[in-house]
């Protein structure tokens, strides 16, 4: 849509200054194998359907604003306190928080290449967001992080799927406690693979861990995310939660976010099934000469050193298959492939083969 120039006028300079974050494609009309924003492959778990039909009577109370039972039951999944526990809705919404409660008017550092969300946050939240080069490889180098500013990472990594080390989330951590500031670490992906930053935790009061509903447990439609931190940051997100969302995230979300998490024997097939699919698709990629970086989410990052990351992207889509592209020059040839059920891998292994 094109506004003219005095309907644009009635904006504030601050929202004409915005950059939205574009999310990957949904496509609308044709089906297409959907392996470019990350969803899981499988349905959720068994009884997310059962909570969702006991839950729809009651959508004309408010639910609990401050999503006690699902607190509890993070709780005792993670091993933690409820107190140390936020819930919101999706973990984008949780991150802003994040953003708005610790980095707002400040300055936050993260690698050049992850989530590009975060350059978002901070242009809302005010906060100067300075980056540091990935390496060569793509891996984060820890100590090009150490400083007086504030840390946010995504780990395992988005695009590149790569994870930190162990210990480097603690080294990050330390330091930025040192210097009276907090590292929030992204952990959408961390069910497939990597070092989790909660058992920091236990010794430090500056570390700030966001997880999702959406990848593991199959709820990306009902956005649920969650934060775990120390109590005194966690009610610093319940303030600006309340600052803004009073009513915070819905009866249903609710209900079905405990059911997800009560099975876990589900989870874990799931989890497992998208591991073992991951190891196959990135032989059969590197049967045909991609580079495909070690990957520890349940997506893979590849290239072909003999074509171009646009053409392989538009040719998939041509033939009913989406992936990912980003137009950053040192990546701008690189794939982000969702990993989705083995049919859909073949179909796409066959896709490319067709290309080479």
């Amino acid at each position: 849509m094109i506004f003219t120039r005095k309907q644009r006028k009635y904006l504030s300079d601050w929202a004409q200054s915005l950059e939205p974050w574009t999310p990957g494609e949904l496509p609308r009309g044709r089906r297409y194998v959907k392996l470019n924003t990350n969803e899981s492959p499988f349905s959720p778990a068994p009884g997310v359907i059962t909570a969702l039909q006991a839950e729809a009577a009651q959508l004309r109370l408010y639910p609990d604003p401050a999503c006690i039972a699902l607190r509890k039951s993070l709780a005792e999944l993670h091993g933690i306190k409820p107190e140390q526990i936020f819930v919101g809705n999706g973990a984008n919404e949780v991150l802003a928080f994040c953003f708005a409660a610790f980095f707002a008017g400040a300055t936050v550092r993260g690698a050049d290449i992850s989530y590009a969300f975060f350059h978002t946050l901070a242009r809302l939240s005010a906060t100067t967001y300075q980056t540091a080069p990935v390496l060569s490889n793509f891996s984060i180098d820890p100590g090009s992080l150490c400083g007086g500013a504030g840390v946010v990472l995504a780990n395992p990594n988005a695009p590149t799927s790569l994870a930190l080390p162990p210990g480097a989330l603690r080294h990050i951590a330390e330091n930025c406690a040192a210097h009276g500031s907090v590292l929030l670490v992204d952990e959408a992906y961390i069910n497939f693979g990597g070092e989790s930053a909660l058992p920091l935790l236990d010794t430090l009061d500056n570390v700030v861990a966001v997880r999702t509903f959406s990848k593991a447990y199959a709820l990306a439609g009902q956005r649920v995310g969650y934060a775990m931190a120390h109590p005194a940051l966690i009610e610093g997100l319940h303030k600006v939660q309340k600052s803004f969302n009073p009513h915070g995230v819905d009866r249903l979300a609710q209900a079905t976010a405990l059911a997800a998490i009560s099975d876990t024997a589900y989870t874990e097939r799931c989890v497992a099934a998208v591991r073992a699919a991951r190891l196959d698709f990135s032989n059969g990629l590197q049967e045909m000469g991609f580079s495909v970086l070690p990957s520890d989410a349940n997506f893979v990052f590849a290239r072909h050193p003999n074509h171009q990351g646009e053409a392989l992207q538009a040719s998939l889509r041509g033939q009913g298959i989406l992936v990912r592209r980003f137009s950053e020059p040192r990546i701008a040839d690189w794939l982000r492939i969702t990993i989705g059920n083995n049919e859909e891998m073949g179909k796409t292994l066959n896709a490319l083969k067709s290309m080479m």
